[in-house]
């Protein structure tokens, strides 16, 4: 094992067959089958076992790539690789930051990018990579728009922003704000919250995150699930995140939903861009733009890699 990742060709690669290749990105890890070994995605029962911290290899999410694209989906001149991403409970979702930093690294590692520049497909839209360093191991991601209404989150009801919306879980009457970037996030600032609840909650912990993570994840507000952050504001240029992801419960880091509380901590005032996002596993850059278009920068490590062989 190492951060640096296997040559191009070279016999640390293990010859084809069931392989799988392990990146980790501020300690949210994501597994990369390749389409040239898994000619089919892997099922939900072996993506669970895979996934599986004791019985399998262990790991956020699969990502299925890279698979071919249409041309109308290709900008001109600039390499564009698709690919498909999994939870650990098997469901499809459509957009992560650090799996598409990780996703990149891995086209970095193969040599299959012509340059440091190149897009990458998701079911929740085109982005764009650029690799800042020669290992790969630095890496920006343009991740598209974040908008904060109702229709393109995919919540219904009137037309309006989904901001300081009230909720109830555990019997707890919470503010959110609600947004977008290709996949639904549900934003907890806790200083939005009454002075009654923010003593109840007791402040940012992994283990607030545990008790109310799965109640929000589940809103009916959110007919597909929602990725969940509770956010405290350090200063306007910093926030402290913990995380509860849709599909994959509590996790360390997360660049989407360091992108969504960001965005939403900018949008409600609370700070102005660019905001470092500090998280169990590490720190993010977060930079949004007046359009709302928000770049992500942060490091991606390789793990190992292997054959899965039953």
């Amino acid at each position: 094992m190492g951060s640096a990742g296997p040559e191009p060709g070279a016999s640390v690669f293990p010859p084809a067959g069931r392989r799988f290749f392990k990146y980790d990105a501020l300690g949210n890890d994501y597994i990369v089958l390749d389409p040239a070994d898994w000619p089919e995605p892997p099922g939900e029962e072996t993506i669970r076992r895979i996934c599986d911290r004791h019985h399998g290899v262990g790991s956020d999410g699969i990502l299925w790539g890279p698979i071919s694209v249409v041309p109308t989906c290709q900008r001109s001149g600039v390499p564009t690789f698709a690919l498909r991403l999994f939870n650990p409970d098997g469901s499809e979702f459509e957009k992560s930051g650090n799996g598409l930093r990780i996703f990149a690294r891995y086209l970095w590692d193969r040599r299959l990018p012509t340059g440091p520049n190149f897009d990458i497909l998701t079911p929740g839209g085109a982005v764009m990579a650029q690799v800042l360093d020669a290992e790969g191991a630095h890496i920006a991601m343009d991740m598209g728009r974040l908008s904060f209404l109702n229709a393109d989150i995919g919540i219904a009801g009137r037309p309006r922003e989904v901001v300081d919306e009230e909720v109830t879980v555990a019997g707890l009457r919470l503010r959110i704000v609600g947004a977008t970037i290709g996949n639904p996030h549900c934003v907890l600032f806790l200083d939005a919250q009454t002075p009654e609840v923010q003593a109840e909650l007791g402040g940012l912990s992994a283990a607030l995150a545990h008790r109310l993570g799965p109640g929000l994840e589940h809103l009916p507000l959110y007919p597909n699930r929602t990725n969940v952050q509770f956010t405290q504001v350090v200063d306007p240029h910093t926030l402290r995140i913990e995380i509860w992801e849709r599909g994959a419960g509590y996790t360390l880091a997360s660049g989407s939903s360091s992108c969504a509380a960001a965005g939403a901590a900018i949008h409600t005032g609370r700070c102005a861009s660019p905001v470092t996002v500090q998280m169990p596993g590490g720190e993010m850059r977060v930079e949004i733009a007046p359009d709302r278009s928000v770049r992500l920068t942060g490091m991606v490590a390789f793990v190992c890699y292997g054959e899965v062989v039953a």
